[in-house]
């Protein structure tokens, strides 16, 4: 999300509390200004006004001097790794934020000028969700092109009505997208590694092939599940470790686009 300009020496920074518990406090002299100050610049121009109100309120309850260009937020560098972490809570908080496609970016790019309100929504919310690069110009889409395979997977499950929504009962568990990628990518270099191994066990009885992760496709979702399935079932069967490698590697392959 962050890009640094540099433009200038190092800063020093210190902080302190006012108190046990309280804000800190920045012994900075930050100058927007001052074409000699390193700067952050975090792009939020996908961020809608009540999550650009949270953010402002935490940088206060934060004392980050800061200001604004456009729509980025500009911050001192001294505190990148500080505000790094306000925005992973806020992002814990709120849901995950857009990750907008720069304009110099490699796009593809979708026409929806027959898209209803309620299917663009839907796309703008799975886009989200998947933390695919992306920029609108009125209801033209720009995607980044290395995600252009699962964007096309992903109009077509709306169009279909094959998209999870917000309002069902039967979903993924939380974070079950990443916990199969992260263990197929372990396994892929180690067949014995145990953790990966006992993640699986313990998740894959838990998945529905069409219970699907918000914002994922349906039919993306069943062929990581089964792909999942035939993992664990090498487990059972004590295949060999090549056997297993290769089940990890086909289940870390149907994974890495949504990832």
């Amino acid at each position: 999300m962050a890009f640094v300009n540099k433009s200038g020496g190092d800063g020093e920074e210190t902080s302190t509390d006012v108190a046990a518990g309280g804000p800190p406090q920045w012994d900075i002299d930050f100058d927007p200004n001052d074409p000699d100050q390193v700067k952050v610049h975090y792009d939020l121009a996908g961020w809608n006004f009540e999550q650009r109100a949270e953010l402002a309120e935490t940088l206060a309850e934060n004392n980050v001097p800061h200001m604004w260009d456009g729509d980025e937020l500009v911050v001192p560098e001294q505190l990148e790794t500080h505000v790094d972490g306000l925005f992973e809570q806020l992002e814990a908080e709120l849901g995950p934020f857009p990750v907008v496609l720069g304009d110099d970016e490699p796009a593809t790019e979708f026409g929806l000028d027959e898209w209803g309100k309620a299917d663009l929504a839907s796309l703008q919310e799975s886009l989200i969700e998947a933390e695919i690069p992306h920029r609108w110009a009125g209801t033209t889409l720009f995607v980044a092109t290395d995600a252009e395979h699962v964007v096309d997977d992903l109009l077509d499950a709306i169009e279909a009505g094959e998209v999870a929504s917000l309002d069902e009962a039967s979903e993924a568990p939380d974070g079950a997208l990443h916990t199969l990628f992260g263990a197929a990518d372990r396994l892929r270099r180690d067949a014995t590694n145990t953790s990966a191994r006992e993640e699986l066990l313990a998740l894959v009885p838990q998945l529905s092939p069409s219970a699907p992760p918000f914002g994922i496709a349906a039919g993306s979702w069943a062929t990581m599940v089964g792909a999942a399935t035939a993992l664990t079932t090498a487990f059972a069967e004590g295949r060999h470790t090549d056997e297993i490698q290769e089940a990890a590697t086909a289940l870390h392959g149907v994974c890495r686009p949504w990832v």
